[in-house]
């Protein structure tokens, strides 16, 4: 598996940010469409989607999203440059990093990424998670 980090060609102005004045704010199911990911990554193989969600653009930027996997014969690499706190909400996720480290993320509980770490999602993964991310939005998620 090649390891797949994405672009960084996001800019503060390319989005609308959910931050913008004081209030509580919903966001409804199906308010947003996911992407899928074989397209992105380009391994056809892969059942993913994704979804990012720009909270704030000043210095500290922060971006939300939603991850769903399915299994597959075959799962992916990803490097991450950034922070991610990502909570299971549904099913279990398979990962390993390059570090040694090898876990199944279940529903409720919380997987921590640092950055410099690459991630493996292996194929036999099928869940929903939730994420907070310390990066402007990635353009091909968003």
């Amino acid at each position: 598996m090649g390891v797949k980090k994405m672009s960084r060609a996001a800019t503060k102005d390319n989005y609308t940010y959910l931050s913008q004045k004081p209030g509580l704010q919903l966001i409804k199911v199906g308010s947003y469409d996911l992407k899928e990911l074989n397209t992105i990554l380009g391994i056809p193989e892969v059942k993913s989607q994704i979804l990012d969600v720009p909270i704030t653009a000043n210095d500290n930027a922060a971006t939300l999203g939603l991850y769903a996997m399915q299994e597959a014969d075959k799962g992916f690499d990803f490097k991450y440059d950034f922070l991610e706190i990502k909570t299971v909400v549904t099913g279990k996720f398979v990962l390993s990093d390059d570090q040694g480290n090898s876990f199944t993320a279940e529903a409720g509980d919380v997987v921590i990424i640092n950055p410099g770490t690459t991630v493996t999602f292996h194929g036999e993964s099928d869940g929903t998670a939730v994420y907070v991310a310390h990066r402007l939005p990635e353009p091909a998620f968003a």
